[in-house]
């Protein structure tokens, strides 16, 4: 005790009129059975149960606040004191068990809160956090400069709106609103398949593997316990091990051309909406991808002098696309004002998702499994007399075409779109825009004369 603390404190039996009547930055402690509380009343007027002690540990001197007074009444710190005491006789130090039940406390707070913390992050959150962090392109704030500036996201701005569409079309819908540390490897192979079920295994395959690449990117944020398994990624495995196949089979159908008139005849009544219809015309008179077409502009169409220009390609090149007449006319007769895409769904201004193609040829195809087969009639249904083909089948159709037609191997290329491989992709850089234009027509005639 220091020589001023000696002046100002008088070991005296403690009452609560004395310790009321106390002056600032003064001592009392008490005496007899409570001795070793004290009492202190600091600048502030705030006044202090103390519990003054030697450590049954390492024999130093302790003390820990045990209460303020008035609000602790002289009677309840004394009872307190001779619990303190007692675990002191006990060979328990007082004020390192108060830290430890503290720290124990403060430990079971944190945990609450992690798994609260948990329970709302849901698997909504989840992809909304790869999307926005680590697939989008997003502004953030320059500290020094005071400006927003834009980093780019990990897609182009078409792979960006695909990968969104493609998780928030299932994934978000079937699982979204359940926390994302709850979901099992059942529940996302439940809802793989049944993507697959609805006849659309590619889609399932990419759901998947974004979902999988989600997770990975909040296990790598720490969203989860250390001992967390990445659910999608052990639903790949199983499903894998299954032996269930999520890419497309590589296509080797064409169309004969008793085939392919029958098409034709058959699908201004199928079931397809008339915006599938018109892209599977024009798919048919180009050879582009359906994907292309109903991404198509009108400002990247030019009727007068028969183009369709295709600023970014799935190889990442650009082309003149060359329309044939039977094309041309087909587009002028195709609704455009105030539309900025040819296949545009004016609710949303947006194009029409080439997906749907698929999915309205599955609902064809199988009636009974959806609840709107009503309003199909029996020749709007798929044509499953004869052998099956996909929209993507007209391309190759179109290519396989213009080989019988005698058009010369890299002009068909052309056509497609197919860049040009090897040495001859790196010294013959001629685009045969007019030859494909002189070729087109042909195939156009030749559909023509097909359905005649």
């Amino acid at each position: 005790m220091s020589e001023k603390e000696s002046q100002i404190f008088k070991k005296v039996a403690l009452s609560a009129k004395a310790i009321e009547k106390m002056k600032n930055e003064s001592f009392k402690a008490d005496i007899g059975e409570n001795e070793g509380l004290r009492v202190y009343k600091g600048k502030t007027g705030l006044t202090s149960f103390i519990y003054r002690y030697r450590s049954p540990i390492d024999n130093s001197l302790k003390k820990m606040k045990i209460g303020t007074f008035p609000e602790m009444s002289l009677a309840e710190a004394r009872i307190e004191l001779q619990k303190l005491k007692a675990q002191r006789r006990n060979g328990v130090c007082p004020s390192t068990c108060a830290k430890e039940l503290k720290i124990e406390a403060l430990n079971r707070i944190q945990k609450e809160k992690e798994r609260e913390e948990t329970e709302n992050f849901t698997v909504k959150d989840l992809i909304e956090l790869y999307l926005t962090n680590v697939i989008e392109d997003r502004f953030v704030e320059d500290v020094r400069s005071g400006t927003k500036k834009i980093i780019k996201g990990s897609r182009k701005p078409k792979g960006q709106d695909e990968t969104r569409r493609t998780l928030y079309g299932d994934a978000v819908k079937v699982l979204g609103h359940l926390p994302a540390e709850n979901i099992t490897r059942k529940d996302i192979v439940q809802m793989i398949a049944k993507i697959v079920e609805r006849g659309a295994k590619v889609q399932a395959g990419r759901v998947l593997s974004e979902l999988t690449l989600a997770y990975e990117y909040a296990i790598g944020l720490e969203k989860f316990k250390d001992e967390f398994a990445n659910p999608a990624l052990l639903a790949k495995s199983s499903l894998k091990q299954a032996r269930v196949k999520l890419t497309a089979t590589k296509g080797t159908r064409v169309l004969s051309d008793e085939e392919l008139k029958r098409v034709l005849k058959w699908l201004p009544t199928s079931g397809f909406s008339e915006k599938h219809k018109q892209i599977l015309m024009i798919t048919l008179w180009t050879g582009c991808r359906t994907g292309e077409v109903c991404e198509a502009k009108w400002e990247d169409i030019n009727l007068a002098n028969k183009t369709w220009h295709i600023r970014a390609s799935k190889n990442g090149a650009e082309r003149f696309v060359q329309l044939s007449q039977q094309c041309v006319e087909y587009f002028s007769k195709l609704p455009h004002k105030n539309l900025q895409y040819v296949f545009e769904i004016e609710s949303s201004g947006k194009p029409i998702l080439q997906k749907t193609i698929t999915e309205y040829k599955w609902r064809m195809k199988n009636p009974l499994k959806v609840a709107y087969s009503q309003k199909y009639k029996p020749e709007q249904l798929w044509l499953d007399d004869m052998p099956d083909w996909n929209p993507h089948d007209l391309r190759r159709t179109v290519r396989t075409g213009l080989s019988r037609l005698g058009c010369p191997a890299e002009i068909a290329e052309a056509v497609l779109g197919h860049s040009k491989k090897g040495i001859q992709g790196t010294y013959d850089l001629h685009t045969y825009e007019k030859e494909c234009g002189e070729w087109l027509q042909k195939w156009a005639e030749y559909i023509d004369v097909i359905c005649t």
